[in-house]
């Protein structure tokens, strides 16, 4: 029993690996952001990378990440603390989707829900900048719908300290 849970995290770790790695690398493409052309470059910043959760729906796994770039962003008198990044996989391929429509909401730690924020498509995943103002819980809903045309909904909490 033991080798088998060793060869099936074994296994995990071969899949999902490369495909973490494929989310976190950027790059410009016809339906991709460089972003290299913009004016904070949010991803390119220095920052911790936080792993928020993963969820599956409907066949689609979602694996949604946070990076605090507050520091990066204060120097350049912008406001937001963080951007977040999810990268959606088709659970029966491995293959990431990289196409579609995603948006997330945002539940505040003082319990005020923030206006709809669109997920940009980038090199792997989706991704935007937003504002986590103070410590506390969030609660993160992402819609989606993605080239198969499902309409999916991944939810996450987080405990920012």
């Amino acid at each position: 029993m033991k080798i088998m849970r060793k060869i099936f995290v074994t296994l995990v770790v071969l899949v999902v690996l490369p495909l973490a790695v494929q989310a976190m690398q950027h790059g410009s493409g016809a339906a991709n952001m460089d972003h290299s052309k913009t004016d904070h470059a949010s991803m390119n910043m220095e920052g911790d990378m936080i792993m928020i959760g993963n969820s599956v729906q409907d066949g689609v796994k979602a694996m949604a990440h946070l990076k605090d770039v507050k520091d990066a962003m204060v120097k350049m008198g912008m406001k937001p603390t963080h951007h977040i990044m999810v990268m959606f996989v088709d659970v029966a391929t491995g293959l990431p989707l990289e196409s579609g429509t995603a948006a997330i909401k945002v539940k505040k730690a003082d319990g005020k829900q923030e206006e709809t924020t669109r997920l940009m498509v980038m090199q792997g995943h989706f991704g935007a900048d937003i504002v986590l103002p103070e410590p506390g819980h969030y609660h993160f809903v992402v819609g989606t719908e993605l080239t198969d045309g499902k309409k999916r909904q991944f939810e996450y909490d987080f405990e920012l300290r």
